[in-house]
Protein backbone atom coordinates (compact mmCIF):
# COMPACT_ATOMS: atom_id res chain seq x y z
CA UNK A 1 0.00 0.00 0.00
CA UNK A 2 1.60 3.58 -0.66
CA UNK A 3 2.44 5.64 1.76
CA UNK A 4 0.56 8.55 0.96
CA UNK A 5 -2.67 6.66 2.39
CA UNK A 6 -1.30 5.61 4.56
CA UNK A 7 -0.62 8.73 5.95
CA UNK A 8 -3.71 10.21 5.76
CA UNK A 9 -5.07 7.84 8.18
CA UNK A 10 -2.92 8.08 10.48
CA UNK A 11 -2.82 11.66 10.68
CA UNK A 12 -5.00 12.09 13.18
CA UNK A 13 -3.56 9.76 15.64
CA UNK A 14 -1.02 11.37 18.60
CA UNK A 15 0.61 8.08 18.94
CA UNK A 16 -0.52 4.57 17.65
CA UNK A 17 -1.53 4.36 14.09
CA UNK A 18 -4.99 3.48 13.03
CA UNK A 19 -4.62 0.46 12.17
CA UNK A 20 -3.00 -1.11 14.85
CA UNK A 21 -5.02 -4.06 15.73
CA UNK A 22 -5.42 -3.58 19.48
CA UNK A 23 -8.90 -3.40 20.15
CA UNK A 24 -8.22 0.37 21.99
CA UNK A 25 -5.49 2.80 20.87
CA UNK A 26 -5.37 5.35 23.06
CA UNK A 27 -8.10 7.92 23.86
CA UNK A 28 -9.61 9.97 20.90
CA UNK A 29 -9.73 13.99 21.93
CA UNK A 30 -13.26 15.80 21.06
CA UNK A 31 -11.27 18.03 19.17
CA UNK A 32 -9.67 15.37 17.15
CA UNK A 33 -12.85 14.02 15.80
CA UNK A 34 -14.19 17.61 15.45
CA UNK A 35 -11.23 17.95 12.81
CA UNK A 36 -12.32 14.76 11.10
CA UNK A 37 -15.58 15.72 10.97
CA UNK A 38 -14.41 19.34 9.00
CA UNK A 39 -12.25 17.43 6.69
CA UNK A 40 -13.45 18.26 2.76
CA UNK A 41 -16.40 15.83 2.46
CA UNK A 42 -14.72 13.85 -0.16
CA UNK A 43 -11.08 13.19 1.88
CA UNK A 44 -12.84 12.23 4.54
CA UNK A 45 -15.10 9.53 2.85
CA UNK A 46 -11.75 8.51 1.18
CA UNK A 47 -10.21 8.00 3.87
CA UNK A 48 -12.94 6.18 5.88
CA UNK A 49 -13.58 3.92 2.48
CA UNK A 50 -9.24 3.38 2.91
CA UNK A 51 -9.64 2.23 7.59
CA UNK A 52 -12.98 0.16 5.88
CA UNK A 53 -11.06 -2.18 3.27
CA UNK A 54 -7.95 -2.83 5.76
CA UNK A 55 -10.61 -4.19 8.31
CA UNK A 56 -13.77 -5.54 6.16
CA UNK A 57 -14.36 -8.01 3.20
CA UNK A 58 -15.80 -4.76 0.37
CA UNK A 59 -19.73 -5.06 -0.25
CA UNK A 60 -20.77 -7.00 2.78
CA UNK A 61 -23.47 -6.07 4.57
CA UNK A 62 -25.31 -7.11 7.59
CA UNK A 63 -29.01 -7.59 7.35
CA UNK A 64 -29.94 -6.96 11.13
CA UNK A 65 -34.01 -6.73 12.27
CA UNK A 66 -35.54 -5.55 15.06
CA UNK A 67 -39.00 -6.15 16.50
CA UNK A 68 -40.43 -4.54 19.25
CA UNK A 69 -41.65 -7.77 21.77
CA UNK A 70 -42.96 -4.90 24.62
CA UNK A 71 -44.10 -1.67 22.86
CA UNK A 72 -45.15 1.66 25.05
CA UNK A 73 -45.92 2.34 28.23
CA UNK A 74 -42.06 3.44 29.64
CA UNK A 75 -41.49 5.76 32.70
CA UNK A 76 -38.60 7.29 30.62
CA UNK A 77 -38.87 10.83 29.22
CA UNK A 78 -36.29 10.40 26.16
CA UNK A 79 -37.45 13.36 24.15
CA UNK A 80 -37.18 11.15 20.97
CA UNK A 81 -39.28 8.42 21.98
CA UNK A 82 -42.85 7.89 21.26
CA UNK A 83 -43.11 4.91 23.55
CA UNK A 84 -42.80 7.37 26.67
CA UNK A 85 -45.97 7.11 29.02
CA UNK A 86 -45.33 10.81 29.17
CA UNK A 87 -45.65 11.69 25.69
CA UNK A 88 -49.14 11.33 23.67
CA UNK A 89 -47.62 9.88 20.30
CA UNK A 90 -51.01 7.33 19.69
CA UNK A 91 -48.68 4.57 20.69
CA UNK A 92 -50.62 2.30 23.19
CA UNK A 93 -48.64 0.40 25.51
CA UNK A 94 -48.62 -3.37 25.26
CA UNK A 95 -47.81 -6.52 26.55
CA UNK A 96 -44.62 -8.73 26.04
CA UNK A 97 -44.78 -10.90 22.99
CA UNK A 98 -45.88 -14.89 23.43
CA UNK A 99 -43.06 -16.82 22.24
CA UNK A 100 -45.03 -18.24 19.26
CA UNK A 101 -45.43 -14.87 17.87
CA UNK A 102 -41.86 -13.89 18.33
CA UNK A 103 -40.53 -16.77 16.51
CA UNK A 104 -42.75 -16.11 13.97
CA UNK A 105 -41.26 -13.04 13.27
CA UNK A 106 -37.96 -14.22 13.57
CA UNK A 107 -38.29 -16.72 11.17
CA UNK A 108 -39.70 -14.53 8.91
CA UNK A 109 -36.99 -11.88 9.06
CA UNK A 110 -34.42 -15.07 8.87
CA UNK A 111 -36.52 -15.94 5.78
CA UNK A 112 -35.57 -12.52 4.26
CA UNK A 113 -32.20 -12.88 4.50
CA UNK A 114 -31.50 -11.01 8.15
CA UNK A 115 -28.85 -12.91 10.62
CA UNK A 116 -29.15 -11.02 13.24
CA UNK A 117 -32.54 -10.23 15.33
CA UNK A 118 -33.12 -7.75 18.04
CA UNK A 119 -35.56 -7.70 20.68
CA UNK A 120 -36.43 -4.13 22.12
CA UNK A 121 -38.93 -4.23 24.86
CA UNK A 122 -39.72 -0.27 26.46
CA UNK A 123 -38.72 -1.08 29.98
CA UNK A 124 -36.63 1.69 32.13
CA UNK A 125 -35.17 -1.25 33.58
CA UNK A 126 -36.21 -4.84 33.25
CA UNK A 127 -37.62 -7.03 36.71
CA UNK A 128 -35.61 -10.23 37.45
CA UNK A 129 -39.16 -12.27 36.05
CA UNK A 130 -38.75 -10.12 32.52
CA UNK A 131 -35.64 -11.58 32.24
CA UNK A 132 -36.75 -14.84 32.71
CA UNK A 133 -39.28 -14.14 30.11
CA UNK A 134 -36.76 -12.56 27.65
CA UNK A 135 -34.43 -15.61 28.31
CA UNK A 136 -37.26 -17.49 26.33
CA UNK A 137 -37.43 -15.20 24.04
CA UNK A 138 -33.78 -15.62 23.45
CA UNK A 139 -33.33 -19.36 23.65
CA UNK A 140 -36.30 -19.71 21.06
CA UNK A 141 -34.72 -17.31 18.57
CA UNK A 142 -31.26 -18.81 18.87
CA UNK A 143 -32.65 -22.16 18.54
CA UNK A 144 -33.71 -20.83 14.73
CA UNK A 145 -30.08 -20.01 14.18
CA UNK A 146 -30.05 -16.29 13.98
CA UNK A 147 -27.81 -13.87 16.44
CA UNK A 148 -29.76 -12.69 18.70
CA UNK A 149 -29.52 -9.07 20.14
CA UNK A 150 -31.99 -7.20 23.23
CA UNK A 151 -32.41 -3.95 23.84
CA UNK A 152 -34.29 -3.96 27.53
CA UNK A 153 -33.66 -0.90 29.33
CA UNK A 154 -31.19 -0.64 32.41
CA UNK A 155 -29.71 -4.23 33.51
CA UNK A 156 -28.12 -5.03 36.84
CA UNK A 157 -25.14 -7.55 36.74
CA UNK A 158 -26.88 -10.68 37.25
CA UNK A 159 -29.44 -9.97 35.23
CA UNK A 160 -26.80 -9.30 32.21
CA UNK A 161 -25.63 -13.00 33.12
CA UNK A 162 -28.89 -14.76 33.01
CA UNK A 163 -29.48 -12.79 29.85
CA UNK A 164 -25.60 -14.55 28.73
CA UNK A 165 -26.84 -17.73 29.93
CA UNK A 166 -29.73 -17.78 27.60
CA UNK A 167 -27.76 -17.41 24.85
CA UNK A 168 -27.58 -13.75 24.28
CA UNK A 169 -25.03 -12.51 21.80
CA UNK A 170 -25.51 -8.64 21.75
CA UNK A 171 -26.64 -6.24 24.05
CA UNK A 172 -28.04 -2.79 22.49
CA UNK A 173 -27.72 0.49 25.03
CA UNK A 174 -26.78 3.45 22.80
CA UNK A 175 -25.31 6.50 24.45
CA UNK A 176 -27.75 8.77 22.15
CA UNK A 177 -25.63 11.72 22.47
CA UNK A 178 -22.71 13.47 24.00
CA UNK A 179 -22.49 13.54 27.79
CA UNK A 180 -23.10 17.49 28.39
CA UNK A 181 -25.81 17.22 25.76
CA UNK A 182 -27.48 14.48 27.28
CA UNK A 183 -29.56 16.33 30.38
CA UNK A 184 -31.51 18.59 27.47
CA UNK A 185 -33.01 15.16 26.01
CA UNK A 186 -33.65 12.72 29.09
CA UNK A 187 -34.14 13.97 33.11
CA UNK A 188 -35.51 10.91 34.27
CA UNK A 189 -31.69 8.87 34.22
CA UNK A 190 -28.52 9.95 33.74
CA UNK A 191 -25.32 9.34 31.36
CA UNK A 192 -23.58 7.15 34.01
CA UNK A 193 -26.90 4.98 34.28
CA UNK A 194 -25.47 4.25 30.30
CA UNK A 195 -22.15 3.25 31.13
CA UNK A 196 -22.81 1.19 34.19
CA UNK A 197 -25.72 -1.00 32.14
CA UNK A 198 -22.91 -1.48 29.66
CA UNK A 199 -19.94 -2.34 31.84
CA UNK A 200 -22.35 -5.10 33.18
CA UNK A 201 -22.78 -6.12 29.78
CA UNK A 202 -19.33 -6.63 28.93
CA UNK A 203 -18.84 -8.07 32.55
CA UNK A 204 -21.12 -11.12 31.02
CA UNK A 205 -19.28 -11.82 28.31
CA UNK A 206 -21.89 -10.28 25.84
CA UNK A 207 -20.86 -8.35 23.05
CA UNK A 208 -22.17 -4.33 23.21
CA UNK A 209 -24.32 -2.78 20.18
CA UNK A 210 -24.71 1.04 21.33
CA UNK A 211 -24.63 4.20 19.19
CA UNK A 212 -26.72 7.34 19.22
CA UNK A 213 -29.19 9.51 17.93
CA UNK A 214 -28.31 12.73 15.59
CA UNK A 215 -30.31 15.41 14.27
CA UNK A 216 -31.88 16.20 18.11
CA UNK A 217 -30.57 19.69 17.85
CA UNK A 218 -27.25 18.95 19.21
CA UNK A 219 -24.47 21.30 18.21
CA UNK A 220 -21.45 19.91 15.77
CA UNK A 221 -19.53 19.27 19.10
CA UNK A 222 -22.27 17.13 20.59
CA UNK A 223 -21.55 14.52 17.61
CA UNK A 224 -18.12 15.11 18.15
CA UNK A 225 -18.63 14.14 21.40
CA UNK A 226 -20.78 11.24 20.77
CA UNK A 227 -18.02 9.73 18.81
CA UNK A 228 -15.77 10.39 21.49
CA UNK A 229 -17.76 8.79 24.07
CA UNK A 230 -18.24 5.66 22.08
CA UNK A 231 -14.51 5.51 20.59
CA UNK A 232 -12.81 5.84 23.78
CA UNK A 233 -15.13 2.80 25.29
CA UNK A 234 -12.44 -0.23 26.31
CA UNK A 235 -13.00 -1.80 23.88
CA UNK A 236 -15.26 0.31 21.52
CA UNK A 237 -18.35 -1.75 20.79
CA UNK A 238 -18.87 -4.60 18.28
CA UNK A 239 -21.63 -2.60 16.95
CA UNK A 240 -22.38 1.05 16.48
CA UNK A 241 -25.90 2.23 15.15
CA UNK A 242 -26.21 5.93 14.00
CA UNK A 243 -29.65 6.57 13.84
CA UNK A 244 -31.13 9.95 12.62
CA UNK A 245 -34.10 11.53 14.61
CA UNK A 246 -37.31 10.22 12.91
CA UNK A 247 -39.47 13.22 14.77
CA UNK A 248 -42.74 11.89 15.93
CA UNK A 249 -45.67 13.77 16.52
CA UNK A 250 -46.36 14.48 20.47
CA UNK A 251 -42.86 14.07 21.26
CA UNK A 252 -40.73 16.97 22.54
CA UNK A 253 -37.72 16.58 19.83
CA UNK A 254 -40.79 16.62 16.81
CA UNK A 255 -39.90 20.17 15.85
CA UNK A 256 -36.68 19.76 15.45
CA UNK A 257 -34.36 20.61 12.57
CA UNK A 258 -33.41 18.16 10.49
CA UNK A 259 -29.73 16.98 9.96
CA UNK A 260 -27.99 17.46 6.90
CA UNK A 261 -27.32 14.36 4.98
CA UNK A 262 -24.13 14.94 4.13
CA UNK A 263 -23.31 16.02 7.57
CA UNK A 264 -25.04 12.45 8.58
CA UNK A 265 -22.74 10.96 5.75
CA UNK A 266 -19.74 12.91 8.01
CA UNK A 267 -21.12 10.95 11.16
CA UNK A 268 -20.55 7.23 9.52
CA UNK A 269 -17.35 8.26 8.20
CA UNK A 270 -15.78 9.16 11.50
CA UNK A 271 -17.84 6.65 13.33
CA UNK A 272 -15.86 4.32 10.71
CA UNK A 273 -12.35 5.65 11.29
CA UNK A 274 -12.63 5.77 14.84
CA UNK A 275 -14.00 2.61 15.76
CA UNK A 276 -11.96 0.41 12.29
CA UNK A 277 -13.90 -2.70 13.53
CA UNK A 278 -17.34 -2.10 14.66
CA UNK A 279 -19.93 -2.79 12.18
CA UNK A 280 -21.18 0.72 11.66
CA UNK A 281 -25.06 0.52 11.49
CA UNK A 282 -27.34 2.69 9.35
CA UNK A 283 -30.66 2.65 11.38
CA UNK A 284 -33.49 4.97 11.81
CA UNK A 285 -34.27 7.91 9.87
CA UNK A 286 -32.22 6.34 6.56
CA UNK A 287 -35.50 6.25 4.73
CA UNK A 288 -35.55 9.85 4.71
CA UNK A 289 -31.95 9.85 3.87
CA UNK A 290 -32.80 8.61 -0.30
CA UNK A 291 -31.00 6.61 -1.83
CA UNK A 292 -27.74 8.75 -2.99
CA UNK A 293 -26.96 9.99 0.56
CA UNK A 294 -27.27 6.00 2.04
CA UNK A 295 -24.80 4.96 -1.27
CA UNK A 296 -22.51 7.91 0.31
CA UNK A 297 -22.97 6.40 3.71
CA UNK A 298 -21.81 2.52 2.53
CA UNK A 299 -19.20 4.38 0.92
CA UNK A 300 -17.51 6.49 4.28
CA UNK A 301 -18.04 2.44 6.23
CA UNK A 302 -21.34 2.01 7.06
CA UNK A 303 -21.82 -2.02 6.34
CA UNK A 304 -24.67 -2.69 8.15
CA UNK A 305 -28.49 -1.62 7.91
CA UNK A 306 -32.00 -2.10 9.93
CA UNK A 307 -34.01 -4.48 7.72
CA UNK A 308 -37.53 -5.46 7.44
CA UNK A 309 -40.73 -4.71 8.00
CA UNK A 310 -41.12 -2.86 11.41
CA UNK A 311 -38.29 -1.07 13.33
CA UNK A 312 -39.67 -0.79 16.62
CA UNK A 313 -42.51 1.80 16.02
CA UNK A 314 -41.00 4.13 13.06
CA UNK A 315 -41.61 1.98 10.49
CA UNK A 316 -38.52 1.01 7.72
CA UNK A 317 -37.88 0.91 4.16
CA UNK A 318 -39.62 -2.90 3.34
CA UNK A 319 -37.37 -5.63 2.36
CA UNK A 320 -37.91 -5.28 -1.75
CA UNK A 321 -36.86 -1.88 -1.67
CA UNK A 322 -33.41 -2.61 0.13
CA UNK A 323 -32.79 -5.31 -1.94
CA UNK A 324 -32.88 -3.38 -5.19
CA UNK A 325 -31.02 -0.61 -3.37
CA UNK A 326 -28.26 -3.36 -2.48
CA UNK A 327 -28.61 -4.64 -5.71
CA UNK A 328 -28.01 -1.51 -7.50
CA UNK A 329 -24.56 -0.76 -5.67
CA UNK A 330 -23.15 -4.21 -6.17
CA UNK A 331 -23.43 -4.90 -2.13
CA UNK A 332 -24.77 -8.16 -0.36
CA UNK A 333 -26.18 -9.01 2.27
CA UNK A 334 -23.84 -10.69 4.98
CA UNK A 335 -24.54 -14.74 6.01
CA UNK A 336 -23.53 -16.02 8.55
CA UNK A 337 -22.31 -19.77 8.88
CA UNK A 338 -23.10 -21.72 11.71
CA UNK A 339 -19.32 -21.96 12.83
CA UNK A 340 -18.95 -18.14 12.56
CA UNK A 341 -21.98 -17.33 15.02
CA UNK A 342 -20.46 -20.05 17.34
CA UNK A 343 -17.10 -17.92 16.93
CA UNK A 344 -18.60 -14.90 18.09
CA UNK A 345 -18.67 -15.74 21.84
CA UNK A 346 -14.73 -15.77 21.20
CA UNK A 347 -13.77 -13.17 19.13
CA UNK A 348 -16.71 -10.49 19.10
CA UNK A 349 -16.08 -9.18 14.99
CA UNK A 350 -19.23 -8.58 14.22
CA UNK A 351 -21.73 -5.68 15.76
CA UNK A 352 -25.40 -5.77 17.00
CA UNK A 353 -28.50 -3.75 16.29
CA UNK A 354 -29.80 -0.65 18.13
CA UNK A 355 -33.17 0.88 18.42
CA UNK A 356 -33.69 4.56 17.49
Amino acid sequence: MNTAAEQTITVHRTSVPAANPAPSSGPWTVEAIQALLDKPLLDLVYEAQTVHRQHWPAGDIELATLLSVKTGGCPENCGYCPQSAEFDTGVKAQKLMEVDEVVHAAQAAKDAGATRFCMGAAWRAPKDRDIEKMSELISAVKELGLQTCATLGMLEAHQAQALRDAGLDYYNHNLDTAPEYYTDVVSTRAYQDRLDTLRNVRAAGISVCCGGIVGMGEAPVHRAGLIAQLANLDPYPESVPINSLVRVPGTPLADSDPIDPLDFVRVIAVARITMPKARVRLSAGRQQLGEAVQALCFMAGANSIFYGEKLLVTGNPDTEADEQLLAKLGLRGHRTTSTEAHDLHHHHHHGEGACA
